[in-house]
């Protein structure tokens, strides 16, 4: 048969013990340890109804205590998905600002690539062919082939019906939009040509 527990006033007290000082009971809380004897039958409280009201406060305590770690968590998981969303938001607005909704980069487009990678951007070519230089010719001539001219063209039109940013950078060099395969090589023939001619001015220089 199991020892039976020592009767807690049997006990010394374990404050005592490790040398803290004695708590009492608040105003409240003893005139419940009062109504829980008179209950009880009792006139007076005794040591267990003075223990069983010190008890209650403690899982009071305890619980109010683990709502606030959890209403602390709760916050900081909505502060870190806000933090989250806000930094999202601000990264979508940047994109869209480097971005030219007409097609290609805009300036700040092209400072974030700079200082990205190093490299040194510049705007597309869209003076007519009689004024190019054969620097212009030679970039735009490259951009057009390289864009236009491979074997197999990315989507020019989304399901949507509107054109593709692939398709739109032919406005940021002073092209029409192609919307068709046959429009974009027509593009890359012009690309052609410019290169032709570039190669021409350079022999005769």
């Amino acid at each position: 048969m199991a020892k039976s527990a020592r009767a807690p006033w049997k006990k010394s007290n374990p404050r005592k013990r490790a040398g803290k000082a004695s708590k009492h009971l608040t105003p409240a809380k003893k005139a419940a340890a009062k109504r829980s004897a008179k209950r009880a039958g009792r006139r007076y409280p005794n040591l267990v109804d003075n223990m069983r009201m010190a008890s209650k406060s403690k899982k009071k305590s305890a619980k109010k205590s683990a709502a606030k770690k959890t209403a602390k968590k709760s916050a900081k998981k909505r502060t870190g998905r806000n933090k989250t969303a806000k930094k999202s938001s601000r990264k979508k607005a940047r994109k869209a600002r480097e971005k030219d909704p007409r097609g290609g980069l805009t300036a700040a487009g092209r400072r974030a690539f700079a200082k990205k990678d190093g490299s040194h951007l510049k705007p597309g070519v869209t003076k007519s062919a009689s004024e190019m230089s054969p620097a212009d010719m030679r970039r735009k001539g490259s951009w057009a082939v390289r864009f236009y001219g491979r074997k197999k063209l990315p989507p020019l039109v989304e399901a949507n019906g509107k054109p593709t940013r692939h398709a739109l950078s032919a406005h940021a060099w002073g092209e029409p939009v192609p919307r068709t395969v046959a429009a974009a090589r027509k593009i890359a023939a012009k690309g052609e040509r410019l290169l032709e001619r570039y190669r021409r001015t350079k022999k005769k220089a």
